[in-house]
């Protein structure tokens, strides 16, 4: 009896077929378990929040350091000009501490100190708007304060009462000026 339980069983062709075509099930059939691809899963979370936090984090340090220029900015904006006005301070000083000073030698003083100036403004972009006769009036760099009878067409500059003056494209003041009245 025990010969013919060992005997090998003639194989069922349609249980051959239906093993053939199911899908393996098993770990050693090449794919991993579900155990492994949660793992594998939550590895690349992990990952993806790391990055996400650094990223985040070089965001808010480039913020940062973003406002801290802009504050410097602010805070030492007119630096190169105040650099640029000590001279000028300076030499107005001087002017004020000569016992007697002459007619001539003030205004020698005066003229120098005036160039320390312009020269001050100049390296600051500080341009000075000064308009001449008969120019047409702009209102973007022209403020008339009167209109006058003249030989000349309307709305045209007749008098420069006060310079006015330009931060590179931006007006700082308004030249003030007197305009032709129409006829």
């Amino acid at each position: 009896m025990q010969d013919q339980e060992n005997q090998a069983v003639p194989p069922n062709p349609e249980a051959a077929e239906a093993a053939a075509s199911a899908p393996p099930s098993t770990p050693e059939a090449g794919l991993p378990s579900l155990e492994e691809q949660l793992a594998a899963t939550e590895a690349k979370l992990a990952e993806m929040h790391d990055a996400f936090m650094r990223a985040k984090a070089d965001g808010e340090n480039i913020r940062r350091r973003a406002q801290e220029d802009v504050s410097k900015a602010h805070k030492f904006a007119v630096e190169s000009f105040a650099e640029a006005l000590v001279p000028v301070k300076d030499s107005l000083e001087m002017a004020l501490k000569v016992e007697a000073p002459t007619l001539e030698s003030l205004k020698e003083g005066v003229e120098m100190t005036l160039k320390q100036l312009s020269a001050a403004f100049e390296r600051n972009r500080l341009i000075a708007i000064e308009p001449a006769q008969g120019e047409k009036l702009d209102p973007n760099k022209h403020q008339a304060v009167a209109v006058v009878p003249a030989d000349q067409e309307a709305n045209t500059v007749v008098a420069v009462l006060q310079k006015g003056y330009m931060i590179a494209d931006r007006l700082l003041r308004p030249a003030i000026v007197t305009a032709a009245q129409a006829k």
